[in-house]
């Protein structure tokens, strides 16, 4: 299978004060479509850095970040979730999940828009909720309109920078069983997405990932690549999802 995103020898250093700080250095691996990777490590290891870049929010200092030719409309999209929703207060749900489709301009994406919106609001379960303003919506809420609108524009690339650390458990769960409805809906609609995870929790990391990346301290560079390899659905409470847990914990912490 053909790689949707290939990172090689990807570094990027930060000047402070005049003084120059490593944030990354030598990078290198492919995410393929369909595929959940978790992006792991210690804090300020450059984690988002990394999602920046791919998102060609940072310019890439070194190396070379590629994204696969999409069929007939140059390189697939690359889009991103932050960990606060960042949706526009002024407009409502349907209105934040529309906005990407309005700026990407042209008839086709003009005729199309409110089916497609239609669709994702159905896909994230906020069909009831179209007309609500983001102060009118639960945090787990707000995630899932922002999800819906870095779909919108049908994404071969999705980023998702810690998107649940500020939820309480019960409703990161409830969203982390999206993230993986999401994907297998995408592979059903035959646009399969990448979805590049960063996260601090291990016991995120393996219940979501195909893959877990591990990056060392500053400058981060990958120390591990793990094939999660556990049959789907998974239960956290079986000991073989316990023995990964543990092992990239350890990893994490070394």
């Amino acid at each position: 299978m053909k790689p949707v995103l290939s990172l090689r020898g990807v570094g990027k250093t930060f000047k402070d004060s005049g003084q120059e700080c490593p944030a990354l250095q030598d990078i290198s691996f492919d995410a393929f479509p369909g595929e959940i990777l978790c992006i792991m490590g210690p804090s300020g290891c450059g984690k988002t850095t990394l999602l920046r870049m791919i998102a060609d929010l940072e310019p890439v200092e070194t190396g070379s970040i590629s994204l696969q030719e999409g069929t007939g409309s140059g390189r697939v999209r690359a889009a991103m979730v932050f960990q606060e929703d960042a949706l526009f207060p002024w407009l409502n749900v349907r209105d934040n999940i529309a906005y990407g489709l309005r700026i990407g301009g042209g008839r086709e994406m003009v005729d199309e828009a409110q089916e497609r919106v239609r669709r994702l609001l159905d896909l994230v379960r906020l069909t009831g909720f179209s007309s609500y303003y983001p102060y009118q919506l639960s945090g787990g809420m707000k995630q899932r309109a922002a999800v819906a609108r870095a779909l919108a524009v049908r994404p071969g690339i999705l980023m998702m920078d810690e998107p649940f650390s500020a939820l309480d458990p019960f409703t990161r769960r409830e969203l982390q069983d999206e993230v993986l409805r999401i994907r297998d809906a995408s592979v059903q609609d035959g646009h399969p997405v990448a979805i590049l995870l960063v996260t601090h929790n291990p016991e995120e990391a393996v219940y979501l990932a195909d893959r877990i990346i591990v990056l060392s301290d500053r400058p981060g560079n990958i120390e591990e690549i793990t094939d999660v390899l556990l049959p789907r659905p998974r239960r956290i409470s079986d000991p073989e999802f316990l023995k990964v847990r543990e092992r990239i914990t350890n990893q994490v912490k070394r």
